[in-house]
């Protein structure tokens, strides 16, 4: 009886304790959830890709370790999955998209812009938008919001920001206007154009999605304020002017009233944010026209700038302008990588912003104070008539630069096809230093106009260490007198068209040579004039809308591409023009007639940069050309896009070459361990998940750029 006693009362003690125990765990799992849901911090397991680049310091880092340098041989396709809306005729479709994973589900964007849900797994489908007011937007990816009422995907398609239900991809009608917010509301000005798209992934904080947005780089841009709605209602909750109003600090860097002559200065290239002090870190664009400033005499605050907001209020909390006066645009591509590091030997959390000139600016995340000396350099200022340059411009002394930053006779690749001719050329052009004034002359930008850096970001791993995918192309502009009819004679669609493609598409429809700006002769057998108008209205792609013209205008325009004569009265836009006298011929990538860039190699890169100390730990090519791999030539790198991701185990994973293949590298020392090709090139950023135990990394392989053939899957790899 005892013995039956104590066992009873044991039972009953243990039994009390397991109730306990597995009401400790119910708490926790609440708690959790409920944490994810309002912050949208990353799943603590790793299994879960929550956010774009990763998480909130959009490091492209994973805890997971599944996948090793040991077992990288093993690794194979384990899935794919057609998205749909390929364009492999006329303007090439591209898929820019960093796809998150949920609890096993993975979320992403079609070619055509098109939100979907597949089974992680397997890549079955779950569901798919059918939108059709999306003005063409090339999308880098959606936001993920949950809390005990719904989850959300928050996703930019055109000027709509939409937020759809999580679970089966319905517009949630009490946000916004049935589902969503017209994001042109608000950043108009006098003269401005309809053009605004946010294509970047937005970011969560509580109960806010911080929006930043792509606006045109014309004379017509609409302002770039960056603004915070409530994820429930889509009511506007904060706004921050980034060209400043009379009366707000920076205002006196400007011309007097920027804010009715000046559009830009937008948040396109997405934000990082620390969630546990509520700040939101976010680069800014150049102020629009991109090339000329005299309509902006001054450092234009906050244009091309890091950007530190208090993410509940939008109150600035400090800031560094990364360039004066930018007439290059030169605005930062990507969003920053918050890291911690050793800094004087403390521990220092810290904000890394990557540019497209090849530097790296460390700064201190809580006061703005930089980690390594950066000095204001003098460059020249003999700009065109009517520019006013900054004198100086500032440069970190540490880290060194990613890329080169001149190009000269000496950096003429050995086997240039025409070296004579290009030579020649060359004299006669500005160029040998990164901030050269655009002139009335062949004016040359090294790196090239769009990086160095561009848009895929750096991944940042715990121990500080960078990882930087580059590419070093010259570019060269010039700068011309405006073509602006100010009689009352007809606009021809000559006229119309050097008024508004040529500096794009060129003189003579070609477009340029690497396909960014596709040619347009023959166009008429390509395209109707119905999608034409399409475009013309809507923009797509990299290409903004001109919907600012008159749709007589537009006509006219697509005549002159069909070959067909015809005119319109000066009837002129549906807005007023600024007065910038000048037009740029292009961005134009300089090829030899082989079709290689014109520089010595590498014309891609891919570096590691330890942060804590600011010395570069290695530097390999990446991408190859396999004609010259044939003929004995070295890996020479080629233009990229797209970023890395990087795992505990060590393993770089990155796509981005025109060659369309994926490697694996090994993080330590820039070896190449692993490499496949791709069904198209993977101009995109990988993400890694794991589902019941088994990692998986994914890539989206859209193709488009660089003249290689576009494609609409995701392809999935496991062991």
């Amino acid at each position: 009886m005892v013995n039956s006693g104590r066992d009873k009362i044991g039972r009953t003690n243990k039994r009390t304790l397991l109730i306990l125990l597995i009401g400790v765990v119910l708490v926790g799992i609440y708690l959790l959830y409920r944490n994810f849901g309002s912050t949208n911090t990353q799943m603590t397991s790793g299994a879960n890709w929550s956010e774009y680049y990763g998480d909130g310091s959009r490091s492209h880092y994973s805890t997971l370790s599944q996948i090793t340098k040991e077992n990288i041989s093993k690794l194979k396709v384990a899935w794919e999955y057609s998205s749909g809306g390929a364009d492999i005729k006329g303007n090439r479709s591209q898929i820019q998209c960093n796809p998150i994973i949920i609890n096993g589900i993975l979320y992403g964007v079609s070619p055509n812009t098109q939100v979907f849900a597949v089974d992680a797994t397997n890549g079955k489908e779950l569901w798919k938008t059918n939108i059709t007011d999306n003005g063409g937007t090339s999308s880098r990816g959606v936001t993920y919001y949950a809390d005990n009422d719904s989850k959300r995907i928050f996703f930019g398609a055109g000027k709509w920001l939409y937020a759809l239900n999580a679970e089966t991809g319905e517009p949630i009608s009490t946000f916004g206007e049935n589902g969503r917010i017209n994001l042109k509301v608000g950043l108009e000005r006098p003269g401005s154009d309809d053009y605004v798209v946010s294509n970047t992934p937005n970011t969560i904080f509580k109960n806010l999605i911080i929006t930043g947005v792509r606006v045109s780089e014309s004379e017509t841009a609409l302002l770039g304020d960056i603004r915070a709605f409530n994820v429930h209602s889509g009511k506007l909750v904060w706004t921050f002017k980034t060209i400043p109003e009379k009366g707000e600090e920076g205002y006196n860097t400007w011309s007097p009233e920027p804010r009715k002559y000046i559009g830009g200065a937008n948040c396109w290239a997405g934000m990082a944010i620390d969630r546990k002090r509520g700040i939101v870190y976010m680069p800014t664009g150049s102020a629009a026209f991109d090339f000329y400033g005299g309509n902006r005499v001054g450092n234009n605050l906050y244009a091309s700038c890091l950007l530190a907001l208090d993410a509940a209020t939008g109150k600035r909390l400090w800031h560094y302008q990364l360039i004066h006066h930018d007439i290059w645009d030169r605005d930062p591509p990507a969003p920053p990588n918050l890291v911690t590091v050793i800094s004087k030997g403390k521990k220092i959390d810290a904000v890394a912003q990557i540019t497209k000139q090849g530097f790296v600016f460390v700064f201190n995340r809580v006061t703005g104070e930089p980690l390594f000396k950066i000095e204001e350099k003098k460059f020249r200022m003999d700009g065109i008539a009517g520019e006013y340059p900054s004198p100086t411009q500032p440069i970190p002394v540490k880290p060194a630069p990613f890329t080169r930053q001149t190009f000269t006779e000496k950096d003429f690749n050995t086997f240039v096809a025409d070296k004579d001719s290009l030579v020649k050329i060359l004299r006669g052009a500005r160029t040998g230093s990164i901030y050269i004034p655009v002139g009335k002359e062949m004016t040359i930008f090294y790196p090239g106009s769009d990086g160095g850096a561009q848009w895929g970001g750096a991944a940042s791993d715990p121990d500080g260490i960078l990882y930087v995918p580059a590419k070093e192309l010259p570019v060269y502009t010039t700068l011309i007198p405006a073509k602006k009819s100010v009689d009352n004679t007809p606009l021809t669609g000559v006229k119309l068209y050097d008024m508004y493609c040529a500096s794009c598409h060129g003189k003579n429809r070609i477009g340029n040579r690497d396909g960014s700006y596709p040619s347009l002769q023959g166009v008429e057998k390509r395209l109707s004039k119905e999608s034409i108008q399409n475009i013309l209205s809507k923009g797509k792609g990299m290409m903004p809308s001109f919907s600012h013209i008159s749709n007589e205008q537009r006509k006219v325009i697509i005549d002159f591409l069909f070959n067909k004569s015809s005119s319109v009265g000066q009837g002129r836009s549906k807005s007023v023009q600024t007065n910038v006298p000048y037009q740029h011929t292009g961005y134009n990538r300089w090829y030899d007639k082989n079709d290689y860039p014109v520089n010595t190699p590498p014309w891609g890169t891919l570096t590691a940069i330890d942060l804590n100390t600011g010395e570069h730990k290695w530097q390999i090519p990446l991408g190859e050309y396999k004609a010259l791999m044939d003929k004995g030539i070295p890996a020479t790198g080629t233009d990229n896009y797209g970023g890395p991701l990087v795992t505990a185990s060590g393993l770089i994973f990155i796509a981005a070459t025109r060659d369309e293949k994926f490697r694996v590298i090994d993080k330590q020392t820039g070896k190449i361990l692993w490499q496949t090709q791709l069904p198209a090139a993977g101009y995109a950023t990988p993400s890694t998940y794991a589902v019941n135990g088994k990692q998986y990394v994914v890539i989206a392989c859209g193709g488009g750029k660089l003249k290689s053939k576009s494609g609409d899957k995701y392809v999935a790899f496991s062991l």
